[in-house]
């Protein structure tokens, strides 16, 4: 027959000495040690003996064993042949176990551990294992990792690791990572969060290779503070030189902010300095009052090109140095800025404002609302004419929306003083405009039910009706500081001013009409289909231009501008726009795009894009432009994913960007490999390699490719989120 002891009989006499001092140590949960096997022996007083199938609890933990031996005035407890202690931060199996219950102390041998809580469980086995003081382990001769039981694919092979889950950091030392049996990686000391917290400690190396070699980075990350931190990090470049990054960050209830630079001294391929700095600082003064200070400067227009990946290069052709302070009262907006570029292309230089104040204001009165923009500009230029400009725009709008439609009606008078500097050889002057501007805005809104295969639609039909009226000022003796003229778009069918900037308005007197209709689904709200028309028909001459940029224009309409796409099913989406010239007729844009995505980690896209007379670089060349773009992630297999993108240039032939590769989730480890070859000048092209190896839990080694392949692939998931397949 089982024996069952229970010391409750003999808890007068036994129960201060299950309970530890308190000057000692802290124990776990004071109580008796409950224990149950086949057979029980010993003084019950000093010590006891139980064999087969033994179970023990006391308080939180539990014991099993072949057989124990606990004595009470030691309250040491002993366990073998085979072990196994469960506590609050994990379990325990050796060979042969002893444990000071009141210190929470103790050792085994050759042991099977997982520590840990939630899904953030590090298991492993060690020689020998050390209990030192609750929730501290000191192991011996150790391999670990985060995976499942069972999974060895990688672990950290050590001499020893120190775990403490009350600060929640391990260390470890003399210690290998092992990819499927291999060891990739070497580190004779390095520490880690045990709750994926942020922690100081060197941090996996960066190992990429492309146009300029083999790099390697080392980043070392400094927990500074819960609000501070910082990451500095040395990256040799095979063939160029040493470069030191370094990142520091802080966070506070009223500001926060971002400090970073790079700094490579004498370039091996330029033999010249070549750095970086960027800082980002935002505060808040109160509720209605905050200022910032943000900015970028490089050493030379081709630190992108030599330094950056792809989205750096086609996004860094003018880098903004700015600050601003910003006032928002109750009635409106003040914002006061100084801002200057840095131009890296071979464009035109832009204007610094320095400084600008912008004044708004919109009051609402019923149906009337009463609008203010004003702003005062110092423009510096190193070789143009610099200035300031005055802006003042105020206007009264009345408003009626309804159900079945609205109606909008605009009056504005906008003032422009310029006091010009004098430049070459001119004298100092001013210049004055002033423009009453009248806008008249209405739509309509109609729906009838329909259907479609079975399926209950509601269609809907929108005309919509647009008048602008600014008389005709001449503005060729005019400066222009920051002006462009805006693509044709449905957005600029509807808008007063065909120019971006102050520094030219045009003359209008004009209509815009357009029609837009959709078929939505009842059932689960899909626009299946939405068709777009739009022109704009001018009842005058437009005489207003670009000094050097455009011509006058003298056609009596614009461009046709329609929109086709929707929802074809749940997976499958396609977008259209085509801009048709009638004086012409030519087509002026097209593009179409098909995207299929049945679920994450399924897009397949195909975009088509062709222009008659389009921007081709930064520079200012204007030329026929025809596009295609073919990206996609699909599994090829089970948890294997490939990824790629090519854009070809119909009209050069040749590629503007490739970029192929394959990503696997394991569960445990994540690896991807991604090539990608990119156009940063006419003829000029780089090559990047991505290879990254993302062990659970823990960190990643090798180059992250995860933003290059966000801002290529539409649609594009990343596989950590993604269920594993079949």
């Amino acid at each position: 027959m089982r024996s069952r002891f229970r010391l409750a009989p003999l808890t007068a006499a036994l129960l201060p000495l299950f309970l530890a001092p308190f000057t000692l140590a802290e124990s776990r949960q004071a109580g008796p040690l409950h224990v149950e096997a086949d057979a029980i022996s010993g003084q019950m007083d000093q010590q006891l003996r139980a064999t087969g199938s033994v179970k023990a609890t006391r308080g939180t933990q539990e014991f099993d064993a072949d057989w124990l031996e606990y004595y009470v005035d030691k309250q040491l407890l002993r366990a073998g042949d085979r072990a196994h202690m469960q506590q609050p931060d994990g379990t325990v199996d050796a060979d042969g176990l002893e444990a000071y219950l009141a210190t929470d102390s103790g050792s085994g041998s050759n042991a099977d551990f997982a520590f840990g809580h939630g899904k953030r469980v590090l298991r492993g086995h060690a020689e020998k294992l050390v209990m030192d003081g609750k929730s501290h382990y000191q192991l011996q001769g150790t391999r670990a990792n985060t995976c499942s039981p069972g999974d060895d694919s990688w672990y950290l092979r050590a001499g020893s690791i120190n775990l403490d889950y009350v600060s929640n950091v391990g260390v470890a030392r003399n210690a290998w990572v092992q990819f499927e049996g291999v060891p990739i990686l070497y580190t004779p000391w390095m520490d880690f969060p045990l709750d994926g917290g942020r922690k100081s400690g060197l941090l996996f190396p960066t190992v990429t290779t492309g146009s300029d070699g083999l790099q390697v980075s080392l980043p070392y990350y400094w927990n500074i503070a819960p609000n501070y931190d910082a990451t500095i990090t040395p990256r040799y470049i095979e063939q160029r030189g040493l470069m030191l990054g370094l990142e520091g960050r802080y966070l506070q209830p009223d500001y926060r902010g971002r400090i970073y630079t790079e700094q490579l001294p004498n370039d091996r391929k330029t033999d010249s300095d070549r750095y970086l700095w960027q800082l980002d600082h935002k505060q808040t003064i109160n509720p209605q009052l905050t200022f910032g200070i943000d900015g970028t400067v490089v050493s030379d227009k081709d630190y992108y090109t030599d330094f950056g990946n792809s989205t750096a290069v086609a996004t860094s052709s003018n880098l903004l140095r700015e600050a601003w302070v910003n006032y928002k009262p109750s009635w409106g907006n003040v914002n006061l800025s100084a801002s200057r570029y840095q131009t890296l292309d071979n464009g035109t230089e832009q204007y610094a404002r320095v400084p600008k104040l912008t004044i708004a204001s919109n009051k609402q009165f019923g149906d009337f609302s009463a609008n203010l923009e004003s702003e005062v500009t110092r423009f510096e230029h190193r070789t143009l004419q610099d200035g300031w400009r005055e802006v003042a725009y105020p206007s009264v709008t009345w408003s009626m929306d309804k159900p079945w439609g609205f109606l909008k009606a605009k009056f504005g008078v906008h003032y422009t003083h310029y006091d010009l500097d004098a430049y070459n050889g001119s004298p100092a002057t001013t210049r004055d405009r002033t423009l009453p501007i009248t806008t008249l805005d209405s739509g309509l809104l109609f729906e009838r039910p329909t259907s479609f295969n079975g399926r209950d639609l509601t269609q809907t039909l929108e005309p919509r009706l647009y008048f602008v009226h600014i008389p005709s000022v001449d503005q060729s003796k005019l400066p222009n500081f920051d002006t462009s003229e805006n693509d044709l778009s449905f957005a600029q069918l509807f808008s007063e001013n065909r120019f971006s900037g102050y520094d030219r308005i045009n003359a209008a007197q004009q209509i815009t009409t357009a029609v837009t209709s959709s078929l939505l689904d009842n059932q689960n709200g899909l626009e299946h289909l939405r068709v777009a028309v739009g022109q704009r028909f001018y009842l005058n001459n437009d005489d207003i231009a670009l000094s050097g940029s455009a011509t006058a224009r003298q056609q009596k309409r614009s461009d046709i501008l329609s929109t086709v796409g929707g929802d074809l099913t749940s997976a499958l989406r396609l977008d259209t726009t085509y801009q048709y010239n009638q004086a012409l007729a030519k087509t002026e844009r097209f593009t179409a795009q098909l995207r299929y995505a049945p679920s994450a980690g399924k897009t397949l896209s195909v975009r088509y894009r062709s222009g008659r007379n389009e921007l081709l670089d930064n520079a200012g060349n204007y030329g026929p432009l025809r596009t295609v773009d073919v990206a996609a992630q699909w599994p090829i297999a089970r948890n294997w994913y490939a990824v790629g993108r090519q854009n070809y240039s119909l009209q050069d032939k040749k590629v503007l960007q490739r970029l192929a590769g394959v990503e696997y989730n394991q569960g445990c480890w994540i690896v991807r490999v991604v090539g990608e070859r990119y156009l940063t000048d006419i003829n000029q092209y780089k090559n990047a390699i991505y290879l990254q190896l993302e062990l659970k839990d823990l960190s990643s080694i090798g180059s992250n490719p995860m933003e290059t392949l966000r801002l290529a692939i539409p649609g594009y998931s990343n596989i950590n989120n993604i269920p594993e397949t079949e």
